[in-house]
């Protein structure tokens, strides 16, 4: 790694008060490849997440090698587990980035335990494990071994194209469990896209990794979420989204419209501001009673999408109701996940 030449264990400038309090920070480090990014390099403590479901069993499992996250989408609904460290849910967010760094040997230890109950693990369901920085610090290949070694199913959901580096690790690991992919991809006018979520790779690259994974043998979802309300509703954005899905060879693909949480909310309004100032009463409006997009609202979209799914050949995916993932084809089984116990829950994935 290019960093590895500078000294640990000394106290920065940038290392901010609340990172200072997890009593695990090794160092922060900027470098001119990541122009205006810190990244505060811990010793993690755990790294299985657990998230509850409506009863004792089943319960999602989830995996964060980062905190915060450089692909800086305006409407990321993980923005507010920065405000836990004294960092903002705006540009900190964005640029102030947690590395696990030790992740994944922690991992293998807890998945040797004799308690650990081989229940799959949803990876990118809060921060992208695949931005920018998992170039650098390559910590995914270490965590799908851990994974593939223990017998563990997993899934992966991610805006970065970086996932193509470990096909072959994730095809070889695919034969010993079961592997759930699916790229993220919301929006296709790339004017808009750039906007939005400035960090992320384009939508054309992002469909040529869906074609990767495919000419690998794997199928791939493709989550069209979030739908933006006035801007990427419209029929002709949705067929043309839907048509360049198939086209890339998705196998399924998933919807859902915008949700804003307090300190998403604010943050996506800045943005709006300034890129798409007419439409902040609308919104205002529209997302007057609290954090979803209203009922009608979403039935409008469904009536609309829906057939237009059909029309294009895709099937209509399922997104795993706990962890916000793609939901892993090992929950078809029923020694790990009743689908009885499957309720459309809204949970909120942990970090640490």
């Amino acid at each position: 790694m290019r960093w590895s030449g500078q000294e640990l264990a000394v106290e920065e400038p940038s290392a901010l008060p609340g990172l200072a309090r997890l009593n695990n920070l090794v160092r922060s480090v900027k470098t001119p490849e990541f122009a205006g990014i810190t990244f505060h390099e811990v010793l993690a403590k755990s790294a299985l997440n657990k998230v509850p479901g409506a009863s004792a069993m089943p319960f999602g499992w989830t995996i964060n090698p980062y905190r915060g996250c450089s692909h800086a989408c305006s409407y990321c609904f993980a923005r507010p587990t920065h405000t836990y460290l004294d960092l903002d849910a705006g540009k900190d967010f964005d640029s102030e980035i947690i590395v696990k760094i030790n992740v994944a040997d922690v991992v293998r230890k807890e998945l040797a335990k004799p308690s650990w109950g081989h229940h799959p693990v949803a990876l990118g369901t809060n921060t992208d494990p695949y931005q920018r920085a998992e170039g650098r610090y390559a910590l995914m290949p270490g965590i799908i071994g851990a994974l593939t070694d223990s017998g563990t199913p997993f899934s992966i959901l991610t805006k970065g194209t970086l996932l193509r580096r470990d096909l072959d690790l994730i095809v070889a690991a695919s034969e010993h469990v079961p592997v759930d992919l699916a790229m993220s991809i919301a929006v296709y006018d790339d004017e808009l896209q750039q906007s939005v979520e400035p960090g992320t790779p384009t939508t054309k690259a992002r469909l040529a990794a869906v074609t990767a994974i495919r000419e690998h043998g794997l199928d791939c979802a493709v989550f069209l979420m979030p739908i933006l309300p006035y801007l990427t509703d419209t029929r002709a954005h949705l067929d043309e989204a839907l048509r360049q899905a198939k086209a890339a060879g998705a196998t399924s693909v998933l919807y859902s419209a915008l949700h804003l949480k307090p300190g998403v909310k604010e943050w996506f309004y800045l943005w709006l501001e300034q890129a798409h100032p007419e439409l902040l009463p609308s919104y205002r409006k529209l997302y007057a009673g609290g954090t979803y997009a209203p009922k009608g609202y979403r039935q409008w979209l469904a009536a609309k999408i829906t057939p237009m799914i059909r029309a294009h050949g895709l099937e209509r995916g399922h997104e795993d109701p706990l962890t916000g993932g793609v939901r892993s084809t090992a929950l078809g089984r029923s020694e790990l996940a009743p689908d009885a116990a499957l309720t459309a829950l809204e949970t909120q994935p942990t970090l640490f």
